[in-house]
C-alpha cells in the first residue's frame, strides 16, 4: 500500500488515503507507456506536408543536350531533381498516421501512468476544488498555495456524469484554469496516457482518485 497525502487548497495537510499499487495494475511498464504515448502524438499529426515530384513542377520535358560527344555530365530535363527548381526525389505525400493500439493496451497504459505519478510522489490529492465563481486568480492561489505555480500540472476533477451540479462545478474549474499556460483541467474519465506524462503533477480531488481506483478495480476484475 502507498500512502498519499490529502491537504486542502491552503496547502495544509488534511489527511491521507491509502492506495494499492493493483488498482493501477501493480507495476510500470515503460514499453507500453512509450507506445501509447507515439501512438497519440502520431495521431495528432495533420499528415498535410506535401512536395512537387519532377512531373508536376513547370519546366520543358525536352532533354538539354544528347547523351553522349558532348564531354559533360549526361543529363535529361529541366524537371530533374538534381537542377534547382526541380521537382523532388521521393518527398512527402498527405497521408494518414493515425493507427490505434488495442483498447485493453491503452486504458491499463493510463492507469500506469497514474501509478507512475504515485510512486514517484508527483501526485498531489486535494479534498475538493469547488470554486463558487469562475476566477483564474483562484486556481492560480490553489498552485500558489501547492508550490506548483511554476510547474506543468494536471488537474482532474470527479467526471460529473448526469449530476447537474457535479457538471456546472466541473465547468466552473475547467473555465477557471484553462488561461493558465503550464495547466490543463480534464475529468478523471478523460484521462490518458499521454495527458497524465506530459505534465510535471497530477493534481486531483479526493472524489476523482476514488473514481480512478473504482475504474482501476473494474478492468483489473474484467481482466481477471
Amino acid at each position: 500500500m502507498v500512502t498519499v497525502p490529502v491537504v486542502n487548497r491552503q496547502g495544509q495537510s488534511v489527511g491521507t488515503v491509502e492506495v494499492d499499487p493493483a488498482e493501477f495494475g501493480g507495476e510500470v511498464n515503460k514499453q507500453l507507456l512509450h507506445d501509447v504515448v507515439v501512438m497519440y502524438l502520431a495521431n495528432q499529426r495533420a499528415g498535410t506536408h506535401s512536395t512537387l515530384r519532377r512531373g508536376q513542377v513547370a519546366g520543358s520535358t525536352k532533354k538539354l543536350f544528347r547523351q553522349k560527344g558532348t564531354g559533360r555530365a549526361r543529363r535529361g530535363t529541366l524537371r530533374t531533381n538534381k537542377t534547382k527548381g526541380g521537382g523532388t526525389a521521393k518527398g512527402p505525400k498527405p497521408r494518414d498516421y493515425e493507427y490505434h493500439l488495442p483498447k485493453k493496451a491503452v486504458k491499463a497504459a493510463t492507469r500506469m501512468a497514474i501509478l507512475s505519478k504515485i510512486l514517484d510522489n508527483e501526485i498531489v490529492v486535494v479534498d475538493d476544488l469547488a470554486l463558487p465563481e469562475v476566477k483564474t486568480k483562484q486556481v492560480t492561489a490553489l498552485l500558489a498555495a501547492l508550490n506548483l505555480a511554476e510547474t506543468t500540472c494536471l488537474i482532474g476533477y470527479e467526471s460529473p456524469g448526469e449530476d447537474a451540479g457535479k457538471k456546472e462545478a466541473g465547468q466552473r474549474l475547467y473555465l477557471s484554469g484553462r488561461n493558465i499556460p503550464s495547466v490543463r483541467v480534464a475529468a478523471a474519465s478523460q484521462f490518458n496516457a499521454y495527458t497524465v506524462l506530459r505534465q510535471k503533477r497530477l493534481v486531483l480531488t479526493k472524489a476523482a482518485l476514488e473514481e480512478l481506483r473504482a475504474a482501476g478495480k473494474k478492468q483489473e476484475a474484467a481482466a481477471g
